[in-house]
């Protein structure tokens, strides 16, 4: 039997990018790592820290980013671009960095098609603000320190009612967060409040493999993240359970999934056969070949069992 590590986030109180951060450290990721790692952002004049805090008598823990040069404008609005190069110029590791970059291309695509512009022109505000960076890049590293083979989600609860930002009194879901919770179960429990924002929304879209109940795993250990507010019809954290597995080897007949690449980083590369792998895939190579007018290119083939197949499908319309 193969041995699988598996993450999974139960949201069952939505998700949010502070309850994110907050329940993979309450997990057992180091919080200096993080910050140390998050130093090369340059993001000046900030800091975290955690503290653990009571939601409806339940202990999570709360990551907060402290603002300690009164310069430093918390909601400064940044381009999608803006925000790449500050993740390309950091030290962070280049899955991190790939992570990172495409969950806020995520979220610069639903932006531009909700307000009917380009992804280009798209000034984030409460994303680009600095706690949301440091939400996205700090989950995004403690989900590379994890390092787990498989990411599953339960469907997510995304409050309702209504809620005030930058372009007024919107409905919750808000239309970005509908927008990027597409192809995603969810539902809302009935209480008055948004319970998922855009930047949750687009993390465990990213991430996630695949949506449910709690697998059949061993239970190594548990995290709860605490979002701001005192909700009373239901504790305000996310849990995030880790655990381990075990799969079967394949046996039976195989299929072979092709596709040419000619526009990839190839530092991404590596990533990908990674991600790959972790979703069932038996072997992964890459051929050189001549594309349209002598281009060159890559031919990437993926050999994988018939149970896997939509899976491994998924992972390369996502990932590459």
């Amino acid at each position: 039997m193969n041995h699988k590590r598996v993450i999974y986030f139960d949201c069952f109180s939505g998700i949010s990018g502070d309850m994110i951060l907050g329940a993979l450290v309450n997990l057992g990721v180091d919080l200096k790592i993080i910050q140390n790692f998050l130093k090369s952002l340059n993001l000046k004049g900030c800091k975290l820290n955690s503290r653990r805090v009571k939601r409806n008598g339940f202990i999570g823990t709360k990551v907060n980013v402290v603002l300690n040069h009164t310069s430093q404008k918390s909601h400064h609005a940044r381009s999608f671009n803006d925000i790449k190069s500050l993740i390309e110029k950091s030290d962070l590791p280049k899955i991190v960095q790939f992570n990172s970059i495409a969950i806020f291309r995520r979220i610069g695509r639903v932006e531009a098609k909700v307000h009917g512009t380009t992804i280009n022109k798209v000034h984030f505000h409460e994303v680009g603000a600095i706690d949301s960076i440091i939400d996205i890049v700090g989950g995004s590293l403690a989900m590379d320190l994890l390092d787990a083979d498989l990411v599953i989600s339960s469907p997510i609860n995304t409050g309702e009612g209504i809620v005030k930002c930058d372009h007024g009194i919107l409905p919750v879901p808000a239309p970005a967060t509908l927008e990027l919770l597409k192809g995603i179960p969810c539902y809302s429990s009935g209480v008055e409040k948004e319970l998922t924002t855009p930047t949750g929304a687009a993390f465990i879209g990213h991430f996630a493999e695949k949506y449910g109940s709690l697998p059949n795993m061993e239970v190594l250990n548990t995290g709860y993240g605490a979002g701001t507010h005192e909700i009373k019809k239901i504790p305000n954290l996310l849990r995030v359970v880790l655990g381990m597995s075990e799969k079967s080897c394949h046996h039976g007949s195989m299929k072979v999934i092709e596709t040419n690449i000619d526009d990839m980083n190839p530092e991404f590369y590596d990533y990908v056969i990674d991600q790959l792998f972790k979703v069932g895939a038996v072997d992964v190579f890459f051929t050189p070949i001549n594309m349209k007018k002598n281009r060159p290119g890559i031919l990437l083939s993926v050999i994988t069992s018939k149970e896997d197949f939509d899976s491994v499908v998924q992972v390369l319309l996502e990932k590459t």
